[in-house]
């Protein structure tokens, strides 16, 4: 089965108190694990960055339904492509809070392949939990 990646970045709505994401990461791990997605979400407090993986059709979908989420603003893919095998095994969604604002600022700013190695560079300074 061919498999999707995507990263993308976004900031929290400014009308979402910070409570809301503890909300989005407990059902995104209960439809990832129905649907097939894996992946890690980090947030710094004001911006999202995510980067999952799956079958391309659920990828997809996921992804609209984040564009349309009002809980999220300024939604911008970062990177998308095709994929050989899983980046992540261990869960449906890892999820990681940062406070260096800094290092999801330069992913953001950034675009394509550039983008998602600076990302996978930062994943062993998160303290993810499963």
């Amino acid at each position: 089965m061919p498999l999707q990646e995507i990263l993308y970045s976004s900031l929290l709505a400014p009308d979402q108190p910070t409570t809301v994401v503890g909300q989005i990461v407990t059902r995104a791990r209960a439809r990832n694990a129905e649907t097939g997605i894996t992946g890690l979400l980090v947030f710094d407090g004001a911006r999202f960055c995510q980067h999952f993986e799956g079958p391309s059709e659920q990828v997809l979908s996921l992804m609209s339904r984040l564009q349309a989420d009002p809980r999220h603003a300024d939604v911008r893919v970062l990177y998308e492509g095709s994929l050989l095998q899983r980046r992540y095994q261990r869960f449906e969604m890892g999820f990681a809070e940062v406070e260096e604002r800094d290092d999801l600022a330069d992913v953001h700013a950034m675009q394509g392949a550039e983008a998602l190695q600076r990302f996978l560079a930062l994943r062993p300074r998160f303290d993810i939990a499963g």
